[in-house]
């Protein structure tokens, strides 16, 4: 109570409600990779973690996709029939993109996470496009693994998202350190998650599992990452310039020429053709918007994750969920073909299957973490809420450091980790008919601690959470009723 040493009427405010708990986000990944530059307000943040909310402000900040160059022909037939001086009869154009695009996906991925639903999120830009993509360590700022140190010390990060590909062949050791190195942050820090792109090297989805499991990931801290199987053919174009596309032309028409004066074989830059022939150079762009890429699907998954989880939350799975901006999967993976995917009774090491229904579109269909023999981890929704409160009620009760370790402190920590918990549970997060079904909070002098943690200064709190599961397998049973009258 304060002092009064002037006459007069004063007035105190009395807290009558207990501390809360108050709700982290829950999906805001970190992208780490290339991009064409890295400033923001003219200074340079490449290797920097910079928080952006949309894809214009990405551009911004970090430019577009790398350029490719495609291949372009127009073809002129003339009919010899009706002489030099009759007009062209056919014209075909055709833009081919390269054989080997590049390996850098940063930018085409956060199309496709913004357009699945995602929003403010974290890029570490770790080297431009002219140099190749590199594992390097941790101390190296130019490289994934500094990238992924750097994010170490940020926050408000939750998922873990690798767009570029690195390498292309499993059998090199990057893609496994890489992943192997994020899984262990997790662990370390234990408040995200990592979203993997299970590479494709063979014709098989069988063999891409194998290769997965045996070569692309390690045995370690599985229940925080979750991979995703295959990649996805999608509705965005390629990043491209003008001045890099060449044309090659050619003509059967008898007295040759440059190609607007219809001759017989000719090259020109797509940039000249803009003035001086525009219908050929709106035919060829045409051509051009006709050629999709194809993705990994982890920029697609992280915005899937934060859609589910604002309109549903961070308890429901992820999956059976459309995926947007997409043609469909890149391959068609059968029932069967999942089943091996799905379930390894060896590793474990579930892969989430992206499929096509008909009349549903192309959907996430698998929910399940690395861990996928483990039964408390199993499932990507149970590991993600269990992060999402450990965080929550960690920030919420660093009040009670230096407080004294009693009865007091140890109700009111006890009532407001409650508190959150049954509205986690009128949610629909927890199961259980009435709250001492869903959860328990136990806290106190022989319940959780003795009299020595009171001397060594630990207040230990027991906190318990029956966690809803997804129904992923439906039984349907079926029998025949018998004729009664």
């Amino acid at each position: 109570m304060s002092i009064q040493s002037t006459p007069g009427v004063y007035i105190e405010e009395i807290a009558t409600l207990p501390a809360s708990v108050a709700s982290v986000e829950t999906a805001v990944p970190a992208f780490i990779g290339h991009t064409d530059r890295a400033e923001k307000n003219g200074e340079d943040v490449r290797g920097v973690p910079t928080r952006i909310t949309n894809m214009l402000e990405f551009e911004g900040i970090f430019g577009k996709g790398n350029p490719e160059t495609f291949t372009i022909s127009v073809v002129d037939s003339y009919d010899a029939a009706k002489g030099s001086g009759e007009k062209l009869a056919t014209r075909k154009i055709t833009a081919t993109p390269p054989a080997t695009p590049s390996p850098y996906k940063l930018y085409y991925s956060m199309q496709l996470y913004f357009s699945n639903g995602g929003g403010p999120c974290y890029i570490v830009s770790v080297n431009d496009y002219d140099n190749v993509p590199i594992k390097g360590d941790s101390a190296t700022p130019a490289s994934i693994l500094g990238g992924l140190e750097a994010i170490k010390a940020i926050d408000e990060p939750t998922l873990l998202v690798f767009p570029d590909q690195i390498p292309t062949d499993l059998t090199g050791s990057d893609y496994k350190d890489i992943y192997d190195a994020a899984l262990a942050q997790c662990d370390s820090l234990k408040d995200r998650f990592v979203i993997i792109d299970v590479k494709i090297v063979t014709a098989d989805p069988f063999a891409d599992a194998q290769n997965f499991r045996n070569n692309g990931i390690g045995m370690s801290n599985l229940k925080y990452g979750a991979a995703y199987y295959p990649n996805l053919s999608t509705s965005l174009n390629y990043a491209y310039s003008l001045a890099d596309q060449t044309i090659t032309h050619t003509s059967n028409y008898p007295s040759g020429g440059t190609l607007t004066e219809a001759g017989a074989s000719d090259t020109l830059s797509l940039e000249a053709l803009e003035t001086s022939e525009p219908s050929i150079y709106r035919g060829i762009l045409a051509e051009i918007k006709k050629q999709y890429i194809t993705l990994p699907p982890s920029g697609a998954v992280a915005g899937i994750y934060a859609r589910v989880d604002r309109q549903r939350g961070v308890w429901k799975a992820p999956a059976n969920v459309d995926v947007r901006t997409v043609i469909g999967p890149s391959r068609k993976v059968s029932h069967d073909q999942q089943a091996a995917l799905n379930v390894d009774a060896t590793s474990g090491k579930s892969i989430n299957a992206i499929r096509t229904f008909t009349g549903k579109g192309t959907l996430v269909w698998g929910a399940r973490t690395l861990a996928g023999n483990d039964n408390e981890w199993r499932y990507v929704p149970v590991r993600r809420l269990y992060i999402f409160v450990e965080e929550s009620v960690k920030k919420a009760t660093e009040f009670v450091v230096f407080e004294p370790n009693d009865a007091n402190t140890w109700l009111r920590s006890k009532t407001m980790i409650e508190n959150f918990l049954s509205k986690l549970w009128r949610d629909g997060a927890l199961a259980g008919a009435k709250p001492e079904e869903a959860f328990f909070v136990r806290v106190g002098l022989g319940q959780t601690m003795s009299a020595q943690d009171i001397l060594e200064g630990r207040l230990i709190i027991e906190i318990g959470m029956a966690a809803v599961r997804p129904a992923e397998f439906i039984i349907l049973k079926f029998s025949h009723k018998l004729q009664e009258s």
